[in-house]
């Protein structure tokens, strides 16, 4: 699934929305990491991890590199940094436009 950088921000956000994601996102974020890592490290059964997983890797927030028998998961930092960079846009935009009212019809 390719995904144009315009809708990394709707990703990326629909994707941390899950509480699971979010915390496997966080330890990723410290360093490439496989399924049996997530597991102990978040207390999670393997088959819930796995299925995570699979959604972010999917979804191209993460990158598996095999080593072996396991696959170790790196998160893709350039959708990462798209998506904040959207959001400071949008920030930005906001800040911008505090104050401009629209008359109504």
């Amino acid at each position: 699934m390719l995904i144009s950088a315009e809708d990394d921000v709707t990703v990326v956000a629909g994707l941390l929305a899950d509480p699971v994601r979010a915390r496997i996102v966080r330890v990723l974020a410290r360093g490439p990491a496989c399924v049996c890592h997530l597991v102990e490290d978040l207390d999670l059964k393997q088959p819930n991890v796995s299925n995570h997983v699979r959604v972010l890797r999917h979804a191209g927030l993460i990158t598996g590199e095999n080593r072996g028998k396991f696959t170790f998961y790196h998160l893709n930092h350039v959708m990462l940094d798209t998506a904040a960079a959207q959001l400071s846009e949008l920030a930005a935009t906001a800040r911008e436009h505090a104050e401009a009212r629209r008359d109504c019809a």
